[in-house]
């Protein structure tokens, strides 16, 4: 294919584009899980695609891709940001602009009615079809048949299926809000500090709205907990590859370990860095200890009646089974 045909990403192709997109909150173990799949030939991990134009401006948390090196030089990054960029319009200005239609459109609130109403207004279609050209043309430079969207951004997540040429497959997924709470009081590379009530209570709103995305397209959705996943990394990565029909003999883990390469992701856990043998950690209940008992508390209280929904319990019992909804010395990681 040309350069020019890529830098475009306007031809379709007469497969769909499958995009296998992660929600529920963040810290919920998708970017590790998301590096995983990386590991697969002709998939490839974005990352949290929604926040490309506002880090590559200097905007948001982190400007940097996975492979270390800035957005803006990345060899894949730097050929995407100027898709649908009009002549005569700065990088910065496209950005404005490409965050400016985010807030409008796609934002967690804006979850039911682009649901219910999908392409309703300009700005939708107009952000519709950037993303259509940003998924299309990632795909074409990368070789990938499915890409693993991480963004988590309920709003994003309801407009891929008004979106050309893609079909989308959704994970939600879902960690103990305690663990969650934790991992948000601990300072970590370009993450601020969320206190335990204000994490949980995005924790709740984006668990819902992502509930309401799942329920609509059932047939290609699945509900999986962070928990299930540690315990058995090769049995859910199995079950991901399943659900967007790709063959499970694909399946990179052997046991609880997987060997990463560098990766193009936009953000996530600045965890994304680390390449090498690295092991899946197999226990998430470090919160027991390290999370004061009011924040545990306010963590458990605020994220009713989800909590007990999702099979969490008081004494944190780790839930089993996941559902359908329709080169550097080992690492132990997950979420932190």
């Amino acid at each position: 294919m040309s350069q020019e045909h890529v830098i475009n990403g306007s031809n379709l192709s007469k497969t769909p584009l499958k995009i296998l997109c992660i929600t529920g909150w963040c810290r919920n173990g998708s970017t590790i899980i998301g590096n995983i799949l990386n590991e697969i030939p002709e998939v490839f991990h974005v990352g949290e695609l929604h926040f490309l134009w506002k880090n590559a401006a200097g905007r948001g948390a982190n400007s940097s891709c996975g492979c270390g090196r800035p957005l803006t030089e990345c060899h894949i990054w730097s050929r995407i940001l100027p898709l649908g960029r009009p002549a005569g319009v700065s990088a910065q200005a496209h950005a404005d602009a490409v965050i400016r239609r985010q807030l409008a459109c796609v934002r967690t609130r804006h979850t039911w009615r682009v649901l219910d109403r999908g392409l309703h207004s300009e700005e939708i279609r107009e952000h519709a079809a950037l993303m259509t050209r940003t998924y299309h043309a990632v795909a074409e430079l990368t070789g990938a048949r499915v890409l693993v969207d991480t963004t988590k951004i309920p709003g994003e997540a309801a407009l891929l299926p008004h979106l050309d040429g893609v079909t989308p497959y959704y994970v939600h997924l879902v960690r103990d809000p305690r663990a969650v709470a934790q991992s948000w009081s601990r300072e970590k590379q370009y993450c601020y500090v969320m206190s335990s009530r204000k994490s949980t209570a995005y924790w709740h709103g984006f668990n819902v709205a992502s509930q309401a995305i799942v329920r609509r397209h059932r047939d290609r959705s699945m509900f999986l907990r962070y928990e299930e996943f540690i315990a058995d990394p090769v049995r859910t990565i199995g079950a991901l590859l399943r659900l967007c029909g790709e063959d499970p003999a694909a399946n990179p883990m052997r046991g609880q370990t997987i060997e990463l390469r560098t990766n193009h992701t936009v953000t996530g856990n600045p965890d994304r860095f680390h390449t090498g043998t690295t092991v899946i950690r197999d226990r998430d209940d470090s919160w027991r200890t390290d999370l004061p008992l009011p924040a545990r508390l306010a963590a458990a209280t605020l994220s009713w009646p989800l909590f007990r929904r999702y099979g969490y319990r008081y004494g944190g019992t780790p839930p089993t089974g996941s559902r359908r909804a329709g080169t550097a010395p080992p690492r132990a990681t997950g979420e932190r």
